[in-house]
């Protein structure tokens, strides 16, 4: 079972190539801070815009630094069920632990396309897989019964619910039961979605505020949620902000002011606007952060 507090790592670039050694500190800094997994080549990774040469050696980036002291759910997700295949025999060889699995956009399969996918890849795979429930982006939100038969299958073992229905972890737990990981994919309702029942976060915020993402969840899980309730009033204005342009600008701006990368993303993710650039700034330093 996967629990706590898991950062939806950026890319860092220089030069227009994967900075290798930007991001093998970013590991480090990340063991150093708390912060429970490491989720690479998502969608703040920018894995759309990786050719499959980067997105691999990205993921072997990680494995290798990491080493075995935090879990590793590698992005293998793609609305081509045999590229899907595909990522995921590789980061299963690499070493990760499991793969987090996005589909749906463009294609807008019904149900029975969505659960045709996951048994292929169940079929596939012998690590455990996350399956990445997102219809903002994905378009098809995977419901709460098909979620039900997609948890049957012997190696799908959670989810990362970014639907921000705070009703789906308990409607879900009912056709499901307890054996499976509930993962908020959404900072904002984090503390709410783990007061429904679940058990952790795949945060963007955490690549800003790693520590105190991480206490944030060690509160939820021990049921201190008064104390998770003051952590996330705290780190609001910092959800708030990098959100307010498209992502990861905002995550990849605020990890450059901390010296963790160049704030650079590809197209089409452009600039911040400095309106945006200040609110950052400003939270962070309420965070002391800055």
């Amino acid at each position: 079972m996967f629990s706590g507090s898991f950062v939806a790592m950026v890319t860092p670039f220089r030069d227009g190539a994967v900075d290798e050694a930007a991001l093998r500190d970013f590991v480090n800094w990340h063991v150093e801070q708390g912060t429970n997994g490491l989720v690479p080549v998502g969608t703040t990774g920018e894995s759309p815009t990786l050719s499959p040469a980067e997105h691999d050696r990205v993921v072997e980036i990680v494995v290798e630094e990491c080493a075995g002291r935090l879990s590793v759910i590698a992005g293998a997700g793609s609305n081509n069920t045999q590229e899907a295949i595909a990522r995921t025999r590789h980061a299963e060889a690499t070493g990760a632990d499991a793969t987090l699995h996005v589909m749906g956009y463009y294609n807008r399969p019904n149900q029975a396309g969505v659960i045709a996918h996951f048994e292929e890849l169940n079929k596939h795979a012998s690590k455990p897989i996350i399956v990445y429930n997102i219809p903002p982006r994905a378009i098809v939100d995977i419901s709460p019964e098909t979620m039900a038969t997609l948890a049957e299958m012997e190696h799908i073992v959670g989810v990362k619910d970014a639907t921000c229905d705070l009703n789906r972890p308990i409607k879900e737990r009912l056709l499901i039961g307890d054996n499976f990981s509930w993962l908020s994919g959404e900072d904002g309702t984090a503390v709410a979605y783990n007061a429904s029942g679940g058990q952790g976060c795949i945060s963007v915020t955490a690549n800003v505020a790693p520590k105190q993402c991480a206490d944030m969840q060690a509160a939820c899980n021990a049921g201190d949620f008064v104390r998770a309730r003051e952590l996330q009033n705290a780190l609001m204005p910092l959800h708030i902000a990098l959100f307010a342009e498209p992502s990861p600008a905002g995550a990849k701006y605020a990890a450059s002011l901390l010296g963790k990368c160049d704030a650079h993303c590809r197209l089409p993710v452009v600039p911040l606007t400095d309106p945006t650039k200040q609110a950052i700034e400003s939270a962070m330093r309420g965070l002391g952060l800055l």
